[in-house]
């Protein structure tokens, strides 16, 4: 990788949420590649009031889901994103982190055939029949992650811009627009998530929602990460309580909510915040005391049928479509086209913290693998 270090490669990021953050952050600290990086989203760290992306709304601990029991890579993501995690909370180096005694509890024992995960967390076990509240069968522990986005968000951002990472705030609607950022030699890593759908040149389908719906509460008297499934999959009505950490809002808890899968609606429903508040104090009686309800939050998750997309794409730009709808952005109709690479990840569903360093690893190896390309094609 010598030829490729003796100069600077570009390297334009499309989204500032957990994934987007993180490949900028392996980037950044890269070695072997010395990437100027810019990245480019209409959402950042500290707008926690739109719900236009995903990151702030999310509940951020490691939970089992169920795609890490098919699809191995998934699995190593999130293998690599637990130990990295976890390696961090000791270290004291980044904010919003917290090492969380669970416990899950299902109705049914077929979770018991998709325990992939046993071997990932930290003192697993299962529990005894005395141990598990009705009407569940069967009862896990384990230690896991627990995450606040508002301030592991905003630490991220920090180090990215010691490290001279350069933020810029635009709507991006289609890839035209970051052609003069990406420049001859640039790269660009499109972290869109469900933007990725309407983004032009892009417009990716097979994204959809997932819909979630969460309280924040006051943690008095919560210690530990309770979860409560159906079976192994997960159902719409889905019931956890998450303690999270925190330095500057402190003492709080996520207690979630809902997992509707294609339902694009931000609104707040009180009627199902009533449902959430009656199922996790059912599964954690305290919160019937006098529980302080700070916010209620609704989100979108970003899935894709057929698995999260981490993959590199070659466009040409600027885009021609046989349709000839694409926007008017560039002023010089004379330009030459060129082709650019495109990175793709996105579409981590419920995920997206618990693969982030995973996803990130995978991204930074196939930018690397293309600028080692570029640089052959060039000697």
């Amino acid at each position: 990788m010598s030829s490729a270090s003796n100069s600077h490669v570009p390297l334009v990021i499309l989204g500032a949420g957990v994934i987007g953050l993180t490949t900028a952050h392996l980037a950044a600290c890269d070695s072997d590649v010395t990437f100027d990086i810019t990245i480019i989203a209409r959402d950042m760290p500290g707008d926690w009031g739109s719900q236009a992306w995903a990151s702030p709304f999310a509940g951020a601990n490691w939970s089992p889901m169920p795609l890490g029991a098919t699809d191995e890579r998934v699995r190593r993501w999130e293998q690599t994103t637990f130990d990295r995690l976890w390696e961090m909370i000791p270290s004291g180096l980044a904010k919003g982190f917290q090492r969380l005694p669970s416990r899950m509890f299902a109705e049914t024992d077929d979770i018991l055939s998709t325990l992939w995960w046993k071997y990932l967390v930290r003192d697993f076990s299962l529990l005894s029949d005395s141990q598990i509240p009705a009407p569940y069968k069967v009862g896990i522990a384990f230690d896991t992650v627990s995450i606040n986005p508002l301030e592991y968000l905003p630490w991220l951002r920090s180090e990215l811009e010691v490290r001279g990472v350069t933020f810029r705030r635009q709507h991006i609607r289609s890839l035209d627009e970051v052609k003069p950022f990406v420049g001859k030699t640039g790269l660009l890593v499109n972290a869109t998530s469900l933007g990725s759908r309407s983004l032009i040149g892009v417009e990716d389908t097979a994204l959809f929602p997932i819909r979630g719906q969460s309280i924040i509460v006051e943690r008095n008297g919560l210690q530990e990460f309770l979860s409560a499934r159906s079976g192994a999959e997960l159902s719409e009505h889905v019931t956890s309580v998450i303690p999270r950490p925190g330095l500057n809002e402190m003492n709080t808890a996520l207690l979630n909510g809902t997992y509707q899968i294609g339902n694009w609606d931000t609104s707040l429903d009180m009627s199902v915040a009533k449902g959430i508040f009656e199922r996790c104090s059912a599964l954690e009686p305290c919160l019937k005391e006098g529980t302080k309800i700070l916010r209620h939050t609704v989100g979108l998750r970003p899935d894709r049928k057929g698995g999260p997309r981490v993959e590199v794409e070659r466009i040409s730009l600027p885009l021609r479509r046989h349709d000839d709808l694409a926007p008017y952005v560039i002023e010089n109709t004379e330009e030459e086209q060129q082709e650019i690479v495109v990175v793709h990840a996105y579409g981590m569903g419920a995920a997206g913290y618990q693969r982030s360093w995973g996803v990130a690893i995978d991204v930074l190896s196939l930018l690397k693998e293309n600028v080692r390309k570029d640089r052959l094609l060039i000697d």
